[in-house]
């Protein structure tokens, strides 16, 4: 049985603020890597737990791998806020008892992973993955799991280029964002916060929060896997225009009321 837990709003995400010392993440600075040898040597996810014996046919469910075989996630609507850790590596499944497709590890970029369930059959529980293909999900068991609630929802609706933060169904802020420009567009769907970065240039941002999405028109970026962020930006004039590789950059505002958003809380984006 899971064990639901108690948790803070700011407990989920405090473990998960590490330094790094560049930012591999689309449209989070630098200059687009070098194509695929530039994805191969990428470092692999820090904090990473290895894998037990015998899953080495699978991947790990990380931003730097690609998951074949993961059932699509084709919701657009909100969840109830349920979101869950493992306590030791779990098999992904494709279905409730079918064939495995990958293992999720207990850590993140150098943080505990949190996952949100996005639907539930029995003692099974699917729940957005963080790697490749965007919208990948995947079924484990209820068993070995923490559990807990977030309140929050983050909309990022890329017609309108503006980012809507709610808690508990209110809306407490709502601000013009930079999204993905046409040639390197902010992919839609449902996602999620992965993580918390502060890297150790706090510019263009002190704080990058890595969602389990990836550009679609690039396989890499910077030397990283291409992965989408929310993150803050030194020039105002960006809000409101289509002028990022994929990312959504945020006003200072929008960040410091990110910054307390817990790991797994569901961001919903949309045309």
């Amino acid at each position: 049985m899971a064990t639901m837990i108690a948790l803070r709003m700011r407990a989920i995400t405090a473990s998960a603020l590490v330094p790094v010392a560049a930012l591999l993440l689309a449209g989070c600075g630098g200059a687009p890597g070098r194509g695929e040898a530039a994805e191969r040597s990428a470092a692999p996810s820090p904090g990473t737990a290895a894998k037990p014996a015998g899953d080495a046919a699978v991947p790990e469910a990380t931003t730097f791998t690609t998951v074949e075989g993961a059932p699509a996630d084709r919701g657009r609507e909100a969840t109830d806020g349920l979101v869950v850790q493992p306590v030791k590596p779990l098999p992904v499944l494709d279905r409730p008892g079918g064939n495995r497709v990958a293992t999720l590890p207990t850590e993140q970029l150098g943080g505990p992973t949190w996952v949100p369930v996005v639907e539930s059959s029995g003692g099974w529980r699917r729940v957005l993955l963080p790697s490749r293909p965007n919208r990948a999900s995947g079924w484990i068991s209820g068993e070995g799991l923490r559990e807990a609630r977030t309140s929050y929802l983050v909309t990022v609706d890329l017609g309108d280029r503006r980012l809507t933060l709610r808690e508990s169904g209110r809306t407490v802020g709502r601000w013009k964002v930079a999204i993905g420009e046409a040639a390197t567009p902010t992919p839609t769907g449902r996602t999620f916060v992965m993580a918390q970065l502060a890297p150790e240039k706090k510019q263009p941002s002190p704080l990058v929060l890595p969602l389990g999405a990836h550009s679609d028109t690039l396989d890499t970026f910077g030397g990283g896997p291409g992965t989408v962020a929310l993150h803050g930006w030194n020039d105002v004039s960006v809000f409101g225009r289509a002028a990022t590789h994929g990312c959504v950059r945020v006003p200072d505002e929008a960040l410091r009321k990110l910054s307390r958003v817990p790991l797994g809380t569901l961001v919903l984006i949309n045309d």
